[in-house]
């Protein structure tokens, strides 16, 4: 579907001084798994990136669906405006085909709810009031009615109101949609989702982009040594 990503030039302001930017910049990336991770610390670039391809998808950068009224409202981000992207023939014909058969979804943690204001009970969204439901459960909601079957699905941060178990319900959805012939591009800070197995995991920091392995990863490791020994930890978070 979507196979490869390049930047025509540096985009302007901050975003052009940002190392996985400047990586795209000079090498451009392939994204040919099902499931892409993005991980890395704030501000290392994993937002910007996504909400550039949702851009490029004519989507929200704010969030939202693909192919209706909601989906194309304020500019491009710097990086959108000078991103390309490389895509299959089936993926034209889900990303950029005929507007009601478009199949890309952007799930924003941060602006949800303000998408859920104006669409729910619309067509082609989701019957229930966000509003009348848990955090968490609103999240489910609108990823198990929005990502399913073949499309490109863009996450940002889509544990933010997830508990461990309802992170582990997103695994499974991922899974299932990456076996249906989807593709899911997600930024986060989980060590829980980025763990899917056959995920490919982008590490992003101030070498750029890095390809990794789960266990190699710097959240995994510090997880792994606070849950050991959080004394460690908060001797210096607490200090005065």
């Amino acid at each position: 579907m979507l196979t490869r990503l390049a930047v025509r030039r540096v985009p302007e302001g901050w975003a052009g001084a940002v190392p996985a930017v400047r990586h795209l910049v000079e090498n451009g990336l392939e994204v040919t798994t099902p499931v892409t991770f993005l991980v890395g610390e704030n501000g290392s670039g994993k937002s910007t990136l996504v909400e550039a391809v949702a851009d490029v998808c004519r989507v929200n950068s704010e969030g939202g669906k693909a192919g209706t009224m909601y989906s194309s409202t304020g500019p491009a981000t710097p990086l959108g405006e000078v991103l390309d992207a490389e895509l299959t023939s089936k993926g034209l014909r889900l990303i950029h085909g005929p507007r009601l058969k478009r199949r890309v979804f952007f799930l924003r943690a941060e602006t949800l709810f303000n998408l859920g204001q104006n669409v729910s009970g619309r067509y082609g969204f989701w019957e229930q009031d966000l509003t009348r439901q848990s955090h968490g459960e609103g999240f489910l909601t609108v990823l198990e009615r929005m990502v399913s079957g073949p499309g490109l699905y863009l996450m940002d941060e889509p544990e933010a109101a997830l508990s461990f178990a309802s992170c582990l319900r997103l695994m499974a959805l991922m899974n299932r949609v990456a076996g249906e012939g989807g593709q899911i591009i997600c930024a986060t800070h989980s060590p829980i989702l980025s763990s899917l197995p056959g995920a490919r995991i982008l590490e992003l920091g101030d070498d750029g982009i890095q390809e990794t392995e789960w266990d190699r990863l710097q959240v995994v490791d510090h997880w792994r040594r606070f849950l050991a020994r959080p004394d460690l930890y908060l001797r210096y978070a607490l200090e005065d």
